[in-house]
Formats: C-alpha cells, structure tokens, sequence
C-alpha cells in the first residue's frame, strides 16, 4: 500500500518529461466524443486530463518560502449523475497568520449545440469560502450551465506558507482519471520523503535538472524536476466498513527531511522519537498537563472515597471526569487551557479533557500515559518516522497489575475501556513522561454483542402476540443508547421505532440501563403482529425474519483493494419460540444453513422448527475479526448473498386435521 519512491537516482540523469499542461480553453470534438467504454462503461463523468506543478518559491512580501501549487483539470460529464463533478471544494489550510490563498480561479463549462461549442464563463459571484474549522476553510463554487454532455475545465493558483507537506497529489478520485500528471520542483538541497500510497502503480516516473530554480540569499539553487504520471486511473469506490479514504486512494506524498542550509550546515525536519518525547513532555500545553497532579490534592479525597481497588480509582475518576467535563467537538493533540480553567469552565477539546484525565489518574497515584492517535476520518500514520501533524487526538491509557484500559471522556455513553469507534485506526503512540514512546494496538475491548428474543403465541384471531427483548453490549449498546438520547424521550424513541417495524406493532415498552453504562442495554416491548393466511387459516405465512432481516448486501464491488474495517467483532443472535394453537405441519421454511468464512472469520446459523406445538428458529451471525483483508472481500461478499437469499423465503405451516 505504501511505496517510498527515491529521489537520488533519478537526479544523476537527465529525461525530458512527456508530460504538459494545456492550453485552457481548447475544446475540441474529441473531448465531447470520449468513449467511457476505454476507461469504466459505468461512468458518469471522466476527468479527460489533469495537470499540476507544485514548487518552493521566495516570498519577497512575508520574507519566507512558500510552496507555490498550479492545478488544471477538464471533465466530461455523460449524464444527470454526474452533475454532482461540477460542484467544487477546495480545501485551504490555516494555522494561527498563516494561510493558504487562492488565486487567478477560472472555471467554464462547454456544450455542443448545433455542432458548435459554446463556452459558459463562471461567475466570480458563484465563488464563497466557508470556515470547516480553525484550521481549514473551503473554497467551493459550481460550474454554470451543467447539461447532460457538457465538458467543464477549471484552474487555479494556490500559495501555501506550509512546505513541511510540499505538496500532496490524488492521482485517484472519484471518477475515472484517463491522465493524471504531477510535476515537483524540488531544490537540490531540500531532501523530502517521497511516498506513493495507494493500489495503482505509476505509468511513468521521470526526472531532469531544472537551473537555476530558485534563488536565495543572491545563492542560485538548481532543482530536480520529477514528474509523475498515471494513466487509466479507476474510480476509487468508498463502501461501508473502512477508514479514511485517503488510505487507499492513489496518492503522492511529501514530507521535508532536511535541508542543508547556505552556510553548509544541516537542519533536520525528519526527527527520532526520542526527539518528539523530548519535545511533547516538555511541552507546556502536552507533558506541562499530564504533569498537574496537584489540581486534584482536594478533590481526590472525595473521588476515591468508595474505592478501594486501583481499578476501582481508575473507575471512579473515570466517571468523575466524564460527568463534570463536556467535550466541544473540537480534536486536538495540544490542550489550548490550562487544567484550571478547564475545570471551572467545565468544557474543552479533545487534548483539554482527555489529558486532564491523565494527570488526574496520576494524582491518585496510577500508572497513567497519554497516547497520541489518529482518528478514522483522519488517516494512518507513517510510522517510519515520527510527524506529529500525522496525530490529531489524544487518549488516556491507565496500566493496571497485567492489564492496561484506553480511556476517553469525551463521550458520556461510553464505558470504561471503550473507545469511540473513531479512535480504533491501527497503533497509537504512548507518551510516558518517564519512558520512552512506543506503539499500541488500537483495539475495541469488547465485542458488539446483539441478542434478540422474540416469545409469543398465535391466537385464534390470527395475531401473535408476545414479548421481545433485546439485549446489546459493546458498540451496538453505544449506538442504540446514542439514538435512545437523540430523541426527546423513551416514547418519541419508542414511536420511531413502532414506524422501523411495520409489520409488528409496539404494545408497551420498558428500557433499562440506558443511563448505566456498563451494564447491558436491555429493552423489553409487548408486541403484536398478525400473520398471513390462506384456506380458512388452514394455512399459516409467516416471515420469520421480522427482526433486523439483512435486505442488502454491505459488500457490492467486484473487487475491493482495501480492507473491511468493521471496528470490533460482531456477535447477533436471534431466537424467535412461537407456540401454535394446535398441531401445525412445518411445509416450506427458510433452509437450514451452517455456513462458515474462512479461516475461523464467521459463521451463520439457521435453524427452523416445529416442536410440541411450538415454532421455533434460531439465527446466529458471528463476524470473528474486526478487520478482513482485500482477500477476504469476495468470501464475505458471497457468505452475505447466501444469508440474503435464504432470508427471502417464508415459512408456511399447514393445521393439521
């Protein structure tokens, strides 16, 4: 997945790149006439050419380097799917005065009426910026005139203050790509780390010496001018069940090493572990934090006063500071407050709270560490060498005799030892203010346990009416306790759930546990439901998967490149005991199926009965690993189609005479 690509033997020889800009505005027939049958039949736009340069270049102004970034693209849009291409986001960074800025936009669409292309210049008033966050802003704008057919081309000028990252390069999006060219200009005495992430392999990789490139200090410095091609990109297709897609896209990556300086010294970027742990515990806002166990000399007293176990402390602080401390939403690896006026305010970041509860563990006198992650949503980290912007949340981690518990405060519904499922990506960095860092698995400690029991009996009037109870642990009680609290109150939830269940009608309702989190969620309804009959209910249709029956297949591709990342385990179980007024023959049912995934990865179960009057049948769905590779994709696309399939066949029983 991931490739270093070198520079060093690339510069001693000398190759004209193929690759070029285009002129803008240069539409032709053969860009309205592009068979997508070359590239992905399935299409709804292509992007028919795409360009950028990216170089280091002397801000007189701001008296620094800045990255100077040129980006040129032209599409083709085939039908009213692909009107969604002409909507466009730039994202810009900031941070503190520094920003990146937008010039020089352009954006046209082109039709063919009669013939004749006719161009459609964008206005500068279609252009707005929104604020994601205090780090990153969008750019957005959409292209005008967008037709069933229509070919539409921007460009723009992006100055970035931010070189450490040079510049990166998605050679694979969302649709098919038939080329994509990036050119870097790199100065010679600027060494960066070359990465190429993703399946696809580049079509063509070539070098030569640009002179002259760049000026500092009166000191003319030559540049390596490497371009990067690729060719026939497919559409990279997010499903359910992964992490951040920018882990698998076909992407080129720079990170700064080093640089060697006019005076011929050098400065290291690209620093060892043992450098950033000096740099973390002593910073004030990171190390300064965990180390203020003094804040809770009055408080522990009255925290700890029923425990008597070091994990019953840890618990207790735990649940303490998860009452009193409210999370803002924003991440961070850095707390922005000092621990005092995050306790009075009661409020904070991700670091603000997270690292509060470290020195907080350390203060009754637990083994307590701090360690650094990065979410889902944000990406893997590379972990040949330490880069901190690579983190963007901050956890605790409490050791305890033989075992250790990751903690986060941030969310109230979450048991002790549980992370968010946004937290479960790979490793995480320990930070000890006493040892040195090392990697954790970053796993969910408990699995996500569903249990449904469904126990009633079929009335003369045809309706079966009974009680059904769910029991959940792991994220599946986190997910049905975060709903439960998205709604006004148990009833409005209730409500909504009567509507998700048309064929069973909600009676009465009693949920326990919703508030205690480390006990199971339990919830009990009265339910009624009638079934179908046929002959003066001689016969009897009943659909017995009327409870969270698998409609659609989670696993559609015909080939997946990345892996299934379900976050933990999955354990569901369904035992449904109807009792029958009288002797009923089981004619047709859903087939009894053992099937299992290789390897130990799961297994299905299906069993369907009439005993003593009562129809009975027992599912069991097991997904044994929280993650599956790309080789497993296939396997778990078909263990799902048979269960789907079987699920579509009704029972029928007969009344015996």
């Amino acid at each position: 997945m991931f490739r270093y690509l070198t520079l060093l033997s690339l510069l001693f020889s000398s190759f004209i790149a193929n690759a070029q800009n285009f002129s803008y505005g240069q539409i032709d027939a053969n860009d309205f006439n592009y068979d997508k049958r070359k590239i992905d039949s399935n299409a709804n736009a292509v992007v028919l050419k795409e360009y950028g340069t990216a170089r280091l270049q002397l801000d007189e102004g701001l008296g620094q380097l800045v990255i100077l970034f040129d980006y040129h693209v032209k599409l083709k849009i085939y039908n009213k799917e692909g009107f969604s291409e002409a909507n466009i986001v730039i994202p810009t960074h900031k941070s503190g005065d520094k920003v990146e800025l937008i010039q020089d936009l352009k954006a046209t669409t082109y039709t063919m009426e009669n013939g004749i292309i006719k161009a459609t210049e964008m206005d500068k008033k279609a252009l707005f910026n929104e604020n994601k966050s205090k780090y990153l802003s969008l750019t957005k704008f959409t292209l005008p005139n967008i037709k069933e057919g229509s070919v539409i081309e921007y460009s723009y000028h992006m100055q970035s203050p931010f070189i450490f990252n040079f510049k990166t390069w998605e050679f694979q999006g969302d649709i098919p790509k038939v080329s994509s060219d990036f050119v870097a200009f790199i100065p010679a005495n600027y060494n960066y780390n070359v990465i190429l992430r993703g399946f696809n392999k580049l079509s063509d990789q070539k070098s030569e010496i640009d002179r002259e490139c760049l000026r500092l200090s009166g000191v003319a410095i030559d540049c390596s001018k490497m371009t990067y091609t690729m060719n026939n990109v497919p559409a990279f297709i997010a499903e359910d069940f992964m992490t951040a897609p920018s882990n698998f896209k076909s992407a080129i990556y720079f990170e700064l090493s080093d640089v060697q300086l006019l005076n011929g010294s050098k400065q290291a970027y690209t620093k060892t572990w043992k450098d950033v742990d000096y740099e973390l515990v002593s910073e004030k806002n990171f190390g300064g934090q965990m180390k203020r166990k003094d804040i809770f000399k009055d408080l522990m007293p009255t925290i700890l006063q029923q425990a008597t176990t070091d994990l019953e402390k840890a618990q207790a602080i735990y649940n303490y500071l998860k009452k009193q401390l409210k999370w803002d939403h924003y991440y961070a690896i850095y707390s922005k407050e000092n621990m005092k006026t995050i306790l009075e305010s009661r409020s904070g970041d991700i670091a603000d709270l997270n690292l509060t509860l470290v020195a907080a563990l350390s203060a009754a006198n637990l083994d307590a560490e701090a360690v650094l992650l990065s979410t889902r949503e944000n990406g893997l980290v590379n972990k040949i060498y330490p880069v901190i912007t690579d983190f963007d949340y901050v956890i605790a981690k409490v050791n305890i005799g033989e075992k250790s518990y990751l903690l986060d405060i941030t969310d109230p519904l979450l048991p002790f030892g549980l992370l968010p499922l946004r937290c479960i990506n790979d490793q995480g960095r320990v930070i000890n203010l006493k040892k040195p860092s090392y990697w954790i698995d970053l796993k969910a400690s408990q699995k996500s346990v569903t249990k449904y029991l469904l126990s009633g009996k079929l009335n003369s009037n045809g309706k079966i009416t009974g009680t059904l109870s769910t029991t959940t642990l792991g994220y599946a009680a986190l997910n049905r306790r975060k709903d439960i609290k998205n709604h006004n109150s148990i009833a409005e939830y209730v409500e909504k759930l009567d509507e998700q269940l048309p064929k069973i009608s909600i009676q009465k309702q009693q949920i326990l546990n919703v508030d205690s989190v480390e006990q199971p969620l339990i919830e009990i309804y009265e339910i009624e439901f009638e079934a179908d009959h046929n002959n003066a209910s001689s016969q009897l249709f009943l659909n017995p998967f009327l409870i969270n029956r698998i409609s659609k297949n989670p696993f559609n591709l015909n080939e997946r490149t990345y892996p299934v990342d379900l976050g933990s385990s999955v354990d569901e179980r369904i035992s449904i005991n109807i009792a029958l007024p009288g002797s009923y023959t089981l004619q047709e049912k859903p087939k009894d199926m053992a099937i299992a995934l290789p390897q130990n990865g799961g297994r299905y179960l299906l069993q369907t009965a009439i005993s003593d009057h009562v129809l009975s049948l027992n599912q069991i769905l097991q997904l044994n690993n929280a993650i599956y590779s790309a080789d497993d994709y296939l396997y778990l696309k078909e263990f799902y189609s048979k269960i789907i399939q079987n699920q579509k066949t009704d029972a029928l029983l007969t009344k015996n005479n």
